[in-house]
């Protein structure tokens, strides 16, 4: 590969990299095609971009980009790499366990590896390292469903003083402002 088209490469991942705030690194490394393709198309459907990477190139993009917060990433940048870009948090994450979900069963019974496999995830500003750490990438609320649960929470209180306002107690309070308004004039 020529420099110029390395650069290009670089610069493409740099851009992707500052779009996203969440990516995952995968192995995908011995997926048939189909399967490849497959892991595509629902990856579209969920609104997660996958570019394979040389890992070379993939790590200077990291270090272009914020080299302290993706240091911990460099480890994992062995053997074949898929990065998963999202804007939900744990949308790729949901998308490798129900993706693996078939291929787990029949790797108990085998032995055999199961792809995609989950190399470290930069979510939320946090780093995960590991496959180990699919499950707990899963449970991770978006920040559009911690807001959601705020609101829910906060919606309790104020439903308890519409009602009482509009209740009789609401009534007197309604008059008593009332005829202090009059007073007033």
């Amino acid at each position: 590969m020529r420099k110029e088209d390395k650069q290009k490469v670089i610069d493409s991942l740099v851009e992707l990299l500052g779009q996203y705030d969440n990516f995952y690194l995968t192995d995908m490394e011995g997926l048939p095609a189909d399967k490849t393709s497959e892991l595509r198309r629902a990856a579209f459907k969920n609104g997660v971009k996958v570019v394979v990477a040389k890992n070379t190139l993939l790590k200077l993009a990291l270090k272009e980009v914020n080299e302290e917060a993706y240091s911990p990433l460099f480890d994992t940048l062995k053997g074949n790499t898929a990065v998963m870009f999202s804007e939900t948090a744990n949308a790729p994450a949901k998308l490798i366990k129900e993706f693996t979900k078939d291929a787990r069963k029949a790797a108990a019974a085998t032995g055999a590896p199961v792809r995609p496999e989950l190399k470290s995830a930069y979510v939320q500003e946090g780093v995960y390292l590991g496959a180990d750490k699919l499950e707990e990438l899963v449970n991770v609320k978006s920040k559009e469903e911690l807001l959601g649960d705020i609101l829910l929470m906060l919606e309790s209180p104020i439903q308890g003083v519409v009602s009482a306002l509009e209740s009789a107690a609401g009534g007197t309070i309604h008059g008593v402002l009332q005829t202090l308004e009059e007073r007033g004039e």
